[in-house]
């Protein structure tokens, strides 16, 4: 169901890019009739430049916890109240990019802060490939502007963290497939009488896919044999899922451990210039509002570019100190 469930998404997203490209082909049409299209026509290329995007990105999803669910927690650096509205104004910018994305969110946790901002949020936000897309976003994001809370009106550095991890679901289904098992019977030995010891009821299975190895010898009946063995069978690649989830677990957390304040990832200046850049990507903007309003789409799509190519850019400092 999941693999129908993606390639109905593919077809109906290439249904769309058709759409979109027929729309803008009557446009051209109706202009070249002496007709006045030119916002219609505007908004619609700018529409699927957006879209086209968006699909571009989706095809540099290809690792495995790429389509799950995002969890994202979001904690302030020190610094009281300036670090802690700026954690807040984080978790705005998240919200607003999946409300923008037509995802769902929900908040799990949400400390406020003393004077104004958070101490802590955690949110999931539910849709196809939001932890693929948000994965780039983990790390330290800093703040530079003038203080609303300094009365000397001072500009102020503030950090943030933000984590972002995938929503691992616990229940594992375990589909064997017939031409994915290499079934063998052989005599059984031991105990069992002259009927055991003469006909080939033992059944030993191999899972090509992963190479576990499971076999049965106990009962008389090579039918009974066969149903145990996948029992056993099923049980070990059950526990091979639930280890395969445990090592993604291990991954992510240590991740996590690493992330400190000398791990920063962009830097958003408000003062003395409006200046939004990635430190990796070497990715930037001038449109701050646009950002902080959620559309994180060129930092998105940079991250994804340089990881597939897997050429980060080297760390990089600002201009502002």
């Amino acid at each position: 169901m999941r693999e129908r469930k993606r390639l109905e998404a593919l077809l109906a997203d290439e249904s769309e890019l058709r759409r979109r490209r027929e729309d803008i082909a009557a446009y051209f049409e109706l202009a070249r009739e002496g007709e006045t299209v030119e916002p219609e026509l505007e908004r619609e290329i700018e529409a699927l430049r957006t879209f086209s995007e968006t699909l571009e990105a989706r095809t540099m999803l290809s690792e495995e916890t790429d389509p799950l669910n995002a969890i994202v927690t979001v904690h302030p650096g020190a610094g009281g109240t300036e670090s802690q509205d700026w954690a807040e104004m984080l978790m705005r910018m998240y919200l607003r990019w999946a409300e923008r994305q037509g995802f769902k969110t929900e908040m799990n946790d949400q400390q406020a802060g003393d004077e104004a901002g958070i101490k802590s949020a955690t949110f999931t936000i539910t849709g196809d490939y939001a932890y693929g897309l948000l994965s780039g976003e983990t790390g330290v994001h800093r703040l530079v502007r003038i203080s609303p809370f300094d009365s000397a009106k001072r500009r102020h550095t503030s950090f943030a963290s933000v984590f972002v991890s995938p929503e691992i679901d616990d229940s594992i289904e375990i589909d064997i497939k017939p031409e994915e098992l290499r079934i063998d019977t052989y005599r059984s030995g031991g105990k069992g009488g002259q009927h055991v010891n003469t006909t080939d009821s033992a059944v030993r299975m191999t899972h090509l896919p992963t190479g576990i190895v499971v076999s049965c010898q106990n009962e008389r009946s090579q039918h009974k044999n066969r149903e145990k063995a996948m029992k056993m069978l099923r049980s070990r690649l059950y526990e091979y899922e639930l280890e395969k989830k445990r090592a993604i677990t291990r991954k992510i957390e240590d991740a996590k451990l690493e992330i400190n304040f000398g791990s920063q990832i962009r830097s958003y200046v408000l003062q003395p210039y409006r200046m939004v850049k990635d430190l990796r990507t070497r990715v930037e903007t001038g449109d701050v509002d646009r950002v902080l309003n959620g559309d994180l789409e060129m930092f998105i799509q940079g991250f994804l570019r340089m990881r597939r190519e897997g050429n980060f850019a080297a760390p990089a400092t600002d201009d502002l100190d």
